[in-house]
């Protein structure tokens, strides 16, 4: 019996999604049984023209983690989309952007300045820039070229699921490839992820106030952490009541807030703008002096609720100037 073909693949991300494959532990020894794993330059020496070589549609199912900005990926992940019966957004960075899209709150001019200029640490009196092409004695040397913003895979190409998460639960995963294996995945457009908030799975749900209210907000090193009270109730930045679940509350299990990695609800439309709503909600302040007060723990409120979806968010990008 043939086994199905599998890919993955990785874009601009930190690597935790390969490293989540591997947290798989013995039962990644099941699924290397069941597969055949035939494009993972990660893990395997395999090459770009191998993918080349095959028929469209060849691949089961490619894993695809990470935004997509330089021409290199999108030119893989356009290869991969056609070779690839189905193709899944592996991990936030794929799903809406994550860390990376952050990137797009500047400009591509003002973030190679900063690399190749600016830092404190850079000396580049004749302001050298990399190029795209340059001529050797033994031809053109080409380096991918970087796009103006970050974009999510589905902005890049269709995707058929999604796995959240930074990086995606082991559980989620096991899950995911047992349904692929079954033929039972739900409808395309999916996320492979329990449709309902954090909460739902936390072990301090039982002391959420009926009636939320906080004076202010505070980061978790201003404060000596309850590791049984509810993390919103103590004043901390949890976005729990607002991110999917599927990670075991594995945050606030540690006795740290959810910062929301494994994305919006399906209801939702903008991740961002859910969880500032929310957490405006239970700001107990009236005076602009209070409201100030209030928000001092949340220096960074865009780094705070566009963490990992501002490309898939509806202010995807910073106007040019």
């Amino acid at each position: 019996m043939t086994k199905p073909k599998v890919g993955f693949y990785w874009c601009a991300s930190c690597g935790g999604c390969e490293e989540a494959v591997v947290d798989l532990h013995e039962a990644i020894l099941d699924v290397v049984a069941a597969v055949d794993i035939v494009f993972w330059p990660c893990a395997m020496d395999f090459k770009r023209t191998d993918v080349e070589a095959m028929a469209d549609g060849e691949l089961a199912v490619c894993f695809i983690n990470g935004a997509v900005r330089t021409s290199e990926q999108f030119e893989m992940v356009e290869l991969l989309r056609r070779k690839a019966g189905v193709v899944i957004a592996f991990g936030a960075c794929a799903q809406s952007g994550g860390i990376p899209g952050l990137a797009n709150f500047t400009s591509k001019a003002a973030i190679l300045a900063n690399v190749y200029e600016d830092t404190r640490t850079t000396v580049n009196p004749h302001k050298t820039y990399p190029q795209a092409t340059v001529q050797v004695p033994e031809g053109t040397l080409t380096l991918p070229v970087l796009d103006e913003t970050v974009r999510a895979l589905g902005q890049a190409i269709p995707v058929d699921y999604y796995l959240p998460g930074c990086p995606p639960p082991a559980k989620l995963i096991a899950d995911a490839v047992g349904a692929i294996l079954a033929g039972t995945l739900p409808a395309p457009g999916s996320v492979l992820a329990p449709n309902v908030g954090v909460c739902h799975e936390c072990t301090r749900k039982e002391t959420k106030p009926e009636k939320m209210l906080v004076t202010q907000f505070k980061r978790p090193h201003q404060v000596l952490i309850d590791p049984a009270q509810c993390l919103l109730a103590q004043g901390l930045v949890c976005l729990g009541p607002d991110t999917r679940s599927g990670c075991g509350a594995a945050c606030p299990a540690g006795n740290m807030p959810c910062t929301g990695c494994l994305g919006a609800l399906d209801q939702v439309r903008d991740f961002g703008a859910k969880a500032l709503s929310g957490l405006a909600s239970v700001l107990d302040a009236g005076e602009d002096a209070a409201i100030d007060a209030g928000l001092a723990g949340v220096p960074d409120p865009a780094g705070t609720f566009y963490r990992y979806s501002l490309p898939a968010s509806e202010l995807f990008a910073k106007l040019p100037e």
